[in-house]
Parts: C-alpha cells; structure tokens; sequence
C-alpha cells in the first residue's frame, strides 16, 4: 500500500502556499479517502484547490464538470503555469485540436480534464470515460442542479447518470451560494453516497457593503470610480440597454470600460472578457450573464446599477470582488423605482409557484436594502449563519449608523387603512393599493371598491408615496403586517399588528437610506508594502503576460506581487514564503523579479512595515 501523500509539501510545491484555507484539507483528505464529499466554500475560499490538489495525489483523471467555457479555460491556464497536466474540451477548439487532446487523454496524458455537462452526455462519452481510468469526478457551480438555486440549468440533473458510468469514482460537489433547501437538492439529484458535508461560513470579512439611494446613478459611478482608475471593477445592470449605456458614458469620459452581455456577438463578448481578464479594459458594464467562475483574484470594487432580483445572485455577484484575500468594495444604487420595476415583470410570470417564489426572493432583497442593521448580518442570516459582533465595521450602517424617529403616527395610519380596507371589502390588498388610499389616489380600483368612502382615503399626503411604501416595507418587516401566500402578494395585519393599532403602542422607525459622507471604509486588511515598488511590479507583471498571452494574474496575483514589495526579495532563493510562488513560477519568474526588485532598490531605500 502506497504511502499518504503529503499534502503541505504537495501544496507548497506546486502551488506555492505554505498553509491550507478554512476545511481544505479536511475536504481534500475526505476525497482521497474515496468518500463523496459536498462542499459549501465562499467566493474566493479556495473552491478550486479541493479537487485540483486531490487530482495530484491519486492516479487517474480527474474529471470537472463546469458550465462556462470561460471559466475552464482560465483555470487550466493558470494549473499549466503551476506545471499541472491539464486540459479542457469545448466548443472553442477547432477539430483538430479536439482530437488532439482526445488522443493525449487517451494516452493518459493528463491528471484533470475540464469539460461541460452537455459534453458529457453526448453519445460515446460513457465508454471514453471508462478507458480514461476516472479516478474522481468534480460537479463546479452544483447549486446548477436545484430549481430552487438561483442559477438552475436542467443539464446539470442528467450528471446523476455518471454514476453508473463510473460507479468507482468518487464524487465531488462544490458551490459558493446554497441554502439548506439547495443542499439537500443537490445529495439527491447527483446521487452523492452518505457525503461527506463541509459548510465554511459565508463571511466575507474582506468585502465592506453599502447601499446609497440611486440619484443621478451615472454621476455617482464616476464619483465612486475617479478615484479608482487604476482598479478593476464590475457594475452589474439590470437590462442590455444599460449596461451599453453605462459604459459608453464612462468611455466618453476617458475610462476603460466595455459592456458584456447576451447581445454582444460571441467572439466580442469574449474579447471583452479576454481585455478585462488582461487588465486591457478595467471597467466591465454587464448583465448576470457575466462572472460566474471568472477566476479574476484582483477585482476591487462591484457595483450594482440596479437592484438584483435575489439574495444569493447579489452575494454571488458581490463575492467576485477580493478574491485574492484584499479589499473589496460592494456599492448598491437603491430606488423605490426598481423595486417596482422588477415587480411589474415578476406580475408576468405566469407560473404561479415560480411567481411566488421569485416575489418572496424580490422582498428579502428589499428588506436587505432597506435594513438598519448590519448589512453583514443580514446577509449570513439568509444562508443560515448567525454573525457573532454586533458590529462588523465594515458596512454602512455599522460604520454610520442610520437615524431612527417616532414614527407611531405614520404606523397608525398605515395600520389602520390596513385594517379599513379589510373590513369594508372583506379581502386583502397589495401595498401599492394601500399607498393609494393613504394618498388619496384616484384609481379604477379605489372608485370601484369605494375605497374613497373610507376615513383613512388621504389621510397620508403628508409623506411621499416611496416613503410610505418604506413604512410598509418596515412595518413587515417588524412583524406587524404579513404577506400571504396566495396567488397574489396581499398584505394582512398580523395579532401584534392589531395589538400595536389597538393600545397605539409607540413604534420606532428607521429614516431612509441617505447618502453617506465621502469616506472609503474597507473591510478586512489590506498588506502594507512599498506602493511604487508594487506598481513597478504591477508593469513587470502585465509585459510578462501579453508576451505569453494570458491574464495578469496566471503569472502571480496582487497578493504575491504585494508580498514581494514588502519583503525586497532580491534572488529567487529569497522568495521561498512569499505566497503564490511554487517551483515552476520560481524557476520561470523568480529571478526576473528579483532582479526588478534589486534594480528599484539601487535607487530607492527600503520603507519599514510594523
């Protein structure tokens, strides 16, 4: 019997990291142990490395199912660079490239093997499999298999049939976003054998969350973006139209900025990508169709144009800033305007279960916007975790607390028109309509329900109609007015409701989301190094790249370029400990590196870092 491999040294080696991340090794150990294994990692907790280093330590091929075409080939780019055999097969490669890799495989050339779901099923596929001597499959992205992820794709429910394929392997599924429901989804549809289940928490202590009121959003983009020109960063549009529209505004001021989206042609869509993923264009303008398993460790700052339709795709989206461990900033645009925009379209959909759940989706999202806590808080209470402080100094209402005042009155009058409307008509209705009777509205509805003859008709013209809609939303929020379930999103006035309407009970009430003072606030910490050193690193860095045709970052990361610029080393020997530097990059870069370093230093004096 084979000794067990050792897995520190594999991973300094190849890899050039001197420690695992939160469950890594527990994971990679349980793999290798031939067990099933489900596991629950954020946004830049090290997905990738829990099958990529298994891969490694066992014979055989590893295989891993992705849905992007992008996403495989950044990542067998950046194992090639470490000197991991790997390879993908997609639609991108030309035949004869295909059948090249095909035969390699067949030679058993290659220890991981990226390939889409669809691929997989294609007729034949089961006996290549069973000649490539699959020693353990990878399922990337698996919340793809539950109708109730945000994310869902019906392929993903046929990789089941893998199993008796290949009723040896052992089987891996990872994701970054999934809720119990969506876990549970995922052991069933995949078949996963009593897996072995690792949940990391869903903090991302390095990411600082804000939420501004959407006023003039193009002049507050460039407020945000000026100051970080040289940064990369997503802003997340709700339609085509705008994302084409955002990025040609900031073009027009001299940004790198380009748009992505479903409309683009493929081969544009994908030079776009290639630019941002280079460093070409800084600035990537897009619908949700752009990011999933974008391996970029470097992006700085999200922005959301508009408001997202759920929580898991925000924190998805948000969680592609500060992959590499840095700083990352999450900046949403808020306005009663989007939150009835996406609720006119959810009105279309015509199946009544997928309406009902998108709605219920719509109002968490809301309520998340809306909140006076702790922004953090809320978003790990979503995926079940309870956050431990009380302030995580690192979102804007930890950071600037939001004002609170009586607001007894205004929750009077909506609780009581509340109550009106129900007794006169016997049924509920939605908030919109109750915002019309305060405000004295004239509709078609209110004249044909005679809500105009009630004593609360235009009690309310006192507050604006977002306003008043915010004091809905919170009096829901508080537990005193409930939601039904039906087919329609009618409000019903909860026991404590009627109890705080009855007694006129004091209620407190949170003012709206203003915009904050100008103030970077940051969360997690970044690495204190010499800045001119690491922007000289940053140039070596780029030339490197393009001369070799891959991203920045496959040669090293900010991390490991911020690192060095803090150490000074000045030989290749130096840099055992910097992170991110494993023996084929030290033995490919370490001295040209070095040697920038000692040529900066001929002409500059060393900066000390307590």
């Amino acid at each position: 019997m084979s000794a067990a491999p050792d897995l520190s040294a594999l991973l300094k080696r190849v890899f050039g990291y001197g420690e695992f991340r939160p469950h890594q090794r527990e994971i990679i150990e349980a793999s290798l142990a031939g067990r099933d294994v489900l596991a629950l990692l954020p946004t830049g907790g090290g997905k990738s490395l829990c099958f990529q280093l298994p891969a490694l330590a066992r014979p055989g091929l590893t295989i891993v199912v992705s849905p992007l075409i992008a996403l495989m080939k950044d990542q067998v780019d950046a194992l090639r660079a470490s000197g991991v055999a790997a390879t993908f097969l997609n639609s991108s490669l030309g035949a004869d490239e295909a059948r090249t890799r095909l035969r390699d495989l067949h030679r058993g050339e290659y220890k991981l093997l990226y390939v889409a779901p669809e691929r997989l099923m294609l007729e034949g596929w089961a006996e290549n499999l069973q000649k490539w001597n699959v020693s353990a499959l990878a399922i990337d992205e698996a919340h793809c298999v539950s109708e109730w992820g945000h994310d869902f794709r019906p392929e993903y429910r046929q990789l089941a049939r893998l199993r008796a394929a290949l009723p040896d392997a052992s089987l891996m599924a990872l994701t970054a976003t999934a809720t119990a429901r969506v876990r549970s989804d995922i052991a069933a549809h995949l078949q996963l054998r009593d897996p072995a289940i690792f949940v990391s928490s869903f903090n991302r202590p390095n990411l600082a969350y804000r939420v501004v009121p959407k006023d003039q959003p193009l002049k507050q983009i460039l407020e945000f973006v000026r100051p970080r020109e040289r940064e990369s960063g997503i802003i997340y549009c709700a339609s085509r139209a705008a994302a084409d529209r955002v990025a040609a505004s900031l073009v027009g001021r001299g940004l790198l900025a380009q748009p992505y989206h479903a409309g683009l042609k493929a081969d544009e869509r994908s030079r776009h990508q290639e630019q941002f993923l280079r460093d070409d264009t800084r600035i990537i303008c897009a619908t949700v169709a752009f990011g999933m398993g974008i391996n970029k460790p470097n992006v700085r700052w999200i922005i959301h144009h508009d408001l997202p339709k759920n929580i898991e795709g925000y924190y998805q989206e948000t969680g592609r800033a500060g992959r590499d461990g840095l700083p990352g900033e999450c900046l949403l645009l808020f306005s009663a305007g989007d939150v009835a925009k996406q609720t006119h379209f959810l009105d279309e959909i015509t199946d009544d279960h997928e309406r009902h759940l998108a709605r219920a989706q719509l109002r968490q999202m809301v309520h998340y916007a809306e909140s006076a806590g702790c922004r953090r808080r809320e978003l790990l209470a979503y995926f079940g975790e309870t956050y431990p402080q009380e302030n995580c100094g690192g979102c804007d209402n930890c950071l600037e607390p939001r004002e609170s005042y009586d607001g007894t009155i205004v929750a009077q009058k909506f609780l009581s028109c509340l109550y009106r409307i129900r007794q006169a008509s016997r049924f509920g209705t939605g908030l919109n309509h109750i915002v019309d009777v305060l405000l004295g509205a004239d509709t078609e509805k209110i004249r044909r329900w005679n809500h105009d003859r009630l004593t609360t008709y235009g009690i309310g013209s006192e507050i604006s109609r977002p306003e008043w809609a915010a004091v809905g939303r919170e009096l829901i929020r508080f537990g005193h007015v409930a939601v039904s379930e039906g087919e329609y999103a009618t409000l019903e006035l909860t026991a404590e409701g009627l109890a705080v309407l009855k007694a006129r009970a004091p209620v407190l009430l949170t003012k709206s989301i203003a915009a904050p003072k100008t103030r970077r606030s940051r969360g997690g910490s970044d690495i204190a190094c010499d800045e001119i050193l690491f922007e000289r690193l940053r140039g070596l860095r780029k030339r490197l790249a393009d001369a070799r045709g891959v991203p920045a970052y496959i040669v090293f990361g900010d991390t490991t370029l911020r690192a060095m610029a803090r150490a000074y080393p000045q030989a290749a020997e130096a840099m055992d400990g910097i992170p991110g530097v494993g023996e084929k990059k030290r033995a490919e870069f370490g001295e040209i590196f070095a040697g920038e370093i000692a040529a900066y230093l001929r002409e500059n004096s060393r900066q000390r870092f307590d």
